[in-house]
């Protein structure tokens, strides 16, 4: 402070430049001070000089720096509070009028010099357009901080129609830069916040973004039946209003639901209903999520047709798919694009085309910082490292996934990852491992009502039966009777051809030659309908020797 009282009448560009920031260009500080050019440029001499600031470039493209942070400080705090928001002010003012193209690329820079100046209504829009930039960006931390200045700002100003669809719209866009990671305390309140905001103006359309949004919440929660409720609800909604894209966001939202539960076909014709009401340049817009709806939809219609053996047209969705996130270079969409198309591959057993597209997957969740996507992501890429020999490299990884997918509380993935891990246990010879492993992923499914997972954990204990010393041939064939009974019901084909496989297997070990020879036969039979060639030489092996591998 002694250095600054000392520089005379040069001490108030400094508290000016103060105020603009650590750095700050001379064009700004020029067009906010009263001064003269010649002594403001006489002055920043005399800063430099003195060492308090550094100098980039020269004429009126010049910027200048503080030396250190402290010093910006000082020459902050003394300013009365009065000035300082009159500077703030002019700043603000300045930035708008006279730099629109800084405007637009850092909204939140004048949205400061505004909240500072204490003019809330000025500062709103701008922390909104902050909001919105980062959320395209994907630069979700950033959307959060803005998002919640916003809400703060609003807060400030008289609540009317305006301003209660103003804190709503701000509520929903913070959901969506909250929900990659995951912080779903906070996402519960703020959509319940939006909620009673949108009652109480009587607005459909923003009640129905809110069921839509509460509907993934329900979803991830593994409240499925909930999120059936609200995505119905946001479809009635969108119905009535008109609303296209909600309406093809609240079907996404249910096929996210009946897929939960197993129910693959319901779930293929949500997300197709979705594909097909985004036409044009919609396949290329996000629509304030995160992901692109037309990616993320054709992402999980891979994964639907993949557990129905239908893969021929899932592969062509997810390819188109891919093509999309492709042409926008949007990281979150590549990322689901690539877990689609790989996890399609993976059910059909091609390793080759399957590993690279969920190792990129899994690389775009860690590189693009999508921490609450890596437990759902992961699984994938584990399943495909076990088979393909690789436990060394799967079980860490899912091990990883299981505890952020417990510590987030992500219901809706846990059953995946401990299925995923079992199957890792069981190659590694690890019985009792993957025995819990499955145990507690079917106690899971049954209490959440996924029947899909129940089925795969069902197979998963009757291979480990299977595989005992000795083995338990009564318990295994118990587990692979009930897996075939929940697969033919849910339409799983490769669960089915992979259960006839293990019964034949099995019938071998235990000297039932005849109905090894069928249940081997009817495996065969459904690998070459569905083109799943890599498990084919085993069981055509299995039945030429007649008896399992």
């Amino acid at each position: 402070m002694a250095r600054l009282d000392q520089l005379g009448p040069a001490k108030s560009t400094a508290q000016l430049g103060a105020t603009i920031g650590r750095e700050f260009p001379v064009a700004l500080l020029q067009t906010v001070t009263p001064l003269d050019e010649d002594v403001v440029r006489q002055d920043l001499k005399q800063l430099v000089d003195a060492e308090l600031l550094y100098q980039r470039g020269v004429g009126a493209t010049a910027v200048y720096q503080f030396k250190h942070a402290l010093i910006q400080d000082a020459a902050y705090q003394s300013l009365l509070k009065s000035t300082r928001q009159q500077y703030h002010q002019r700043i603000a003012q300045a930035l708008a009028e006279r730099f629109p193209e800084t405007a637009a690329t850092q909204p939140a820079l004048v949205a400061q010099h505004y909240t500072a100046a204490g003019l809330h209504a000025q500062a709103l829009p701008y922390w909104q357009r902050a909001g919105q930039r980062a959320l395209e960006r994907s630069a979700y931390r950033e959307a959060v901080a803005a998002l919640g200045q916003g809400l703060e700002a609003v807060s400030h100003l008289p609540q009317n129609c305006t301003t209660l669809e103003q804190a709503i719209d701000l509520r929903l866009a913070l959901r969506s830069a909250l929900l990659p990671s995951r912080d779903f305390g906070r996402i519960l309140t703020t959509l319940h916040e939006a909620e009673s905001l949108a009652a109480a103006l009587d607005d459909p359309r923003r009640l129905g973004q809110v069921s839509a949004f509460l509907s993934i919440y329900f979803l991830l929660m593994g409240a499925y039946d909930k999120a059936i409720t609200a995505a119905k609800r946001a479809l009635t909604l969108a119905t009535a209003g008109g609303e296209g894209i909600l309406h093809a966001r609240a079907n996404q939202y249910l096929g996210f639901a009946y897929h939960a539960q197993g129910a693959y076909r319901r779930a293929i014709d949500c997300f197709g209903k979705t594909v097909a009401s985004l036409v044009g340049a919609q396949d290329h817009e996000r629509f304030g999520q995160v992901i692109l709806p037309a990616v993320l939809s054709r992402a999980w219609l891979a994964a639907c047709h993949a557990e129905l053996g239908l893969f021929t047209e899932g592969r062509a969705l997810g390819d188109e798919g891919l093509r999309i996130a492709e042409a926008v270079a949007h990281p979150g969409s590549l990322m689901f694009a690539s877990w689609g198309i790989g996890l399609l591959y993976l059910r059909q057993g091609d390793l080759p085309r399957a590993l690279p597209r969920l190792e990129r997957a899994v690389g775009l969740c860690q590189d693009a910082d999508f921490p609450g996507y890596f437990p759902q992501m992961a699984p994938a890429l584990g399943a495909a490292y076990t088979l393909g020999g690789g436990v060394a490299a799967a079980v860490p990884l899912l091990t990883q996934a299981m505890e952020q997918a417990i510590a987030m509380e992500m219901v809706y993935i846990q059953a995946l990852c401990g299925l995923s891990l079992g199957e890792a246990h069981l190659l590694a010879g690890h019985l009792e491992a993957a025995h819990a492993h499955a145990e507690g992923a079917l106690a899971h499914a049954r209490v959440y009502q996924e029947c899909g997972h129940q089925a795969y954990a069902l197979r998963l204990l009757g291979d480990i039966a299977a595989r005992r010393e000795p083995p338990d041939p009564e318990q295994a064939e118990a587990h692979y009777q009930h897996t075939l009974a929940l697969a033919e019901n849910l339409g799983m084909r490769p669960l089915q051809a992979h259960c006839h496989y293990g019964l034949g297997t099995l019938y071998s070990q235990t000297g039932r030659a005849a109905l090894a020879r069928a249940a081997l036969s009817t495996a065969i039979e459904l690998y070459r309908a569905m083109d799943m060639t890599f498990w084919l030489p085993q069981v055509e092996a299995a039945l030429r020797q007649g008896k399992g591998p």
